[in-house]
């Protein structure tokens, strides 16, 4: 009599809830490893499990490393008196940014310390950006045109 035992081997399926706690200032393909936590098999050692951060495309910022940019564009009128920009923060504060020099296309304005936190050192954050554009107007009647030229000093 042939006798080959059997073995009976039972899987259970179990379910563990891995918790990640994303710090502010993480930067997209930031990698979070949680070591042997993959599925199993008899005589196999568990495979890790690697998540990586990507980010959420905001609808006013953009960012650029630890900086935040923002693009607004102002009147010539604007650019050349003065403009106060008021903006609504990522952690939802209220900040007016006056802007008093000439404004010229391409002007760009820091704002320190109002950026993304830096992941090492939450308590500092990069800078703010404002880049600002100048929408010129697409004409002028001549009384403007005289206007202008009057104001600007052209003619007396």
């Amino acid at each position: 009599m042939n006798f080959t035992p059997k073995i009976l081997c039972k899987l259970q399926v179990l379910e563990e809830i891995l918790t990640i706690d994303i710090k502010p200032g993480w930067k997209k393909g930031t990698k979070l490893t949680f070591s042997e936590k993959g599925n199993e098999e008899p005589g196999i050692i568990p495979a890790d499990i690697i998540f990586v951060v990507d980010e959420k495309p905001h609808p006013v910022y953009t960012r650029d490393g630890n900086n935040l940019v923002v693009k607004q564009e102002v009147s010539l009128l604007e650019s050349l008196a003065g403009k106060t920009f008021e903006l609504v923060t990522l952690d939802a504060r209220n900040i007016t940014i006056p802007v008093l020099e000439i404004i010229k296309p391409g002007h760009e304005v820091v704002v320190p310390n109002e950026g993304m936190p830096i992941s090492k050192d939450p308590r500092k954050k990069g800078n703010l950006r404002i880049q600002i554009g100048v929408r010129y107007p697409t004409r002028f009647t001549e009384m403007q045109k005289h206007e202008l030229r009057r104001i600007l000093g052209v003619i007396s």
